[in-house]
């Protein structure tokens, strides 16, 4: 019996590779995907040559490219997506659905419309893997890059329940509302950052070009400079100097930065100072526990077991102290345990929320209960930013007028000097 080894992707995106001995290609195929597993490329293992060749099948809706090769490949899979664009997809889809147009019809109106080229590759994959009998939820598992735990957890959710429709739905509401928070965040730090940008080009200005202008006046007088005056010559100096040091000292700094980031220590030192500096610190949490409830609401919610929930939203927490503190809960429930006690050790969530779950445990209404936090933690969201933004635009502009002012007056205090002394010397002629 001839052998077929394979590569395939489970269901989290990684990718399995092994052997099979089947009779024929479509066998080989079948047997994978009974695996839980989704086939990318099948190779038979020829005895007589002892050389891999290829032979042409397709698998989950593939082409065929050639006589001795299967190579299923995924367009669009290297690709990126915005997050805005996956989101008008999903909106737009679950309306297709939801008026009764079959899934694959769906797929196919949406293909001809979408604008971005990759997703519209990726829904031509789509519509491709359903056509060759895979269901939504394995076609998309295709493209993990793209789609993630939550989105093909909650479509296989909604096909296990004969409720596709709603989890659609349910999952465009959670996009659009992770976007237009997502949005406000980035529309209220707009206006601080391009005050700080402005404010960090005239100084450059003031120092390069204008004080070395002053510093020609003041050497061709015979004055004592105030110490302020020759701090900001100094300073300015430096900065003539040494532009090209200072902004490769800024650079190294944020470099060095990201690459602590990317370390177990340095992500959690970060994540923790994320959730506690001053100001920013309040925001960064409300949109942490908000996530954290509005995705688990709407996971079990839509039917997906609470264990299997909890693990996705470990991995799409975004924070490692907020990842830490729900696989506590998960570990929790594993042992029959409450999902309350965990939260409140765990320092993240505050007493209302953890109060709120309890009673949503104890009554058997979780996911509504979880929801009604994310709502309120939204609102929350929106007037923290709308309070960080009052008071970051009065600070940025004081800031900018101190610094200002005082290069300034900085110049202009020999200048007064040198005046009095001269009125000084005329009072002393007149007597």
């Amino acid at each position: 019996m001839p052998k077929f080894s394979y590569v395939a992707m489970d269901s989290r995106g990684k990718e399995q590779k092994g052997t099979l001995e089947v009779a024929n290609q479509n066998e080989a195929i079948a047997r994978v995907k009974e695996m839980q597993l989704f086939p990318t490329k099948i190779v038979e293992v020829e005895k007589d040559k002892g050389t891999k060749a290829a032979k042409a099948a397709p698998a989950a809706g593939g082409k065929k490219k050639g006589k001795g090769n299967i190579n299923i490949t995924i367009p669009g899979l290297g690709g990126k997506v915005k997050a805005k664009v996956l989101t008008t997809f999903t909106r737009q889809l679950a309306t297709l659905v939801d008026a009764g147009l079959p899934l694959l019809r769906g797929l196919r109106v949406l293909e001809k419309q979408e604008r971005n080229a990759t997703l519209r590759s990726i829904i031509g994959e789509l519509a491709l893997a359903i056509e060759g009998g895979s269901t939504f939820s394995e076609a998309l598992a295709q493209h993990p890059k793209v789609f993630n735990r939550l989105f093909v957890n909650m479509v296989k959710a909604g096909e296990l329940g004969g409720v596709l429709e709603v989890v659609l739905q349910r999952l465009a509401e959670f996009m659009e509302k992770a976007q237009k928070i997502k949005g406000k965040v980035i529309a209220a730090m707009f206006y601080p950052v391009a005050v700080l940008i402005v404010a960090v080009s005239i100084l450059i200005l003031l120092m390069v070009k204008v004080v070395p202008q002053f510093r020609t006046v003041f050497e061709g007088m015979n004055i004592t400079l105030p110490a302020f005056t020759r701090l900001v010559l100094s300073i300015s100096e430096m900065v003539k100097n040494q532009i090209l040091l200072v902004l490769g000292a800024i650079v190294v700094l944020v470099v060095a930065v990201i690459l602590f980031g990317k370390t177990k220590f340095g992500r959690h030192v970060l994540d923790k100072l994320k959730l506690k500096m001053p100001i920013l610190g309040p925001v960064v949490s409300k949109v942490a526990i908000s996530r954290f409830t509005r995705t688990l609401g709407t996971l079990i919610s839509s039917g997906v077991p609470i264990l299997q929930a909890l693990t996705i939203v470990k991995e799409t927490a975004g924070n490692v102290i907020v990842s830490n503190a729900v696989g506590a809960v998960h570990e929790s429930v594993k042992e029959g345990e409450t999902i309350t006690a965990p939260l409140e050790a765990s320092g993240v969530f505050p007493p209302m929320v953890v109060s709120m779950v309890d009673v949503g445990e104890q009554t058997g209404a979780l996911p509504e209960m979880l929801l009604k936090i994310a709502d309120n933690y939204d609102e929350e969201v929106d007037n923290a930013v709308a309070a960080m933004t009052s008071l970051l635009e009065p600070i940025m502009i004081v800031f900018l007028a101190v610094v200002v002012g005082s290069i300034v007056i900085a110049m202009f205090l020999p200048l007064i000097e040198m005046m009095n002394q001269v009125g000084s010397t005329d009072g002393d002629k007149g007597d």
